[in-house]
């Protein structure tokens, strides 16, 4: 099963995960917490029906801020940022997959 051996926050910018196979990815802290994967961030869908997120409003102080990082069972992490928002697990399926778009992003760049 996939997992991470490392976490790391760098400053109030990114997430680095160094995964057990040696691979290394570099998340922006804007971006984990914009793509959240919770229903009151993404919406929902049921019986292929899908309810879309209620309007956010202004953004609070500290919403890229990350306050504290939980592991969640041995599958994902709960971030909990500094304006208190927890309510977004983030799977290590759906980490890599975001670790392996932003090295292909940064390599573009190149």
């Amino acid at each position: 099963m996939l997992s991470p051996q490392k976490i790391t926050k760098n400053e109030q910018e990114s997430l680095t995960i160094t995964w057990k196979d040696g691979r290394i990815h570099t998340i922006p802290l804007k971006f984990l917490r914009d793509e959240s994967p919770d229903a009151g961030n993404k919406g929902e869908t049921i019986l292929w029906t899908h309810y879309p997120a209620e309007p956010q409003g202004p953004d609070k102080p500290g919403k890229y801020e990350i306050k504290n990082i939980q592991v969640v069972g041995s599958y994902a992490i709960q971030i909990t940022w500094g304006d208190n928002y927890d309510h977004g697990i983030y799977p290590w399926d759906l980490l890599e997959k975001w670790g392996e778009f932003w090295e292909m992003k940064n390599e573009l760049k190149k």
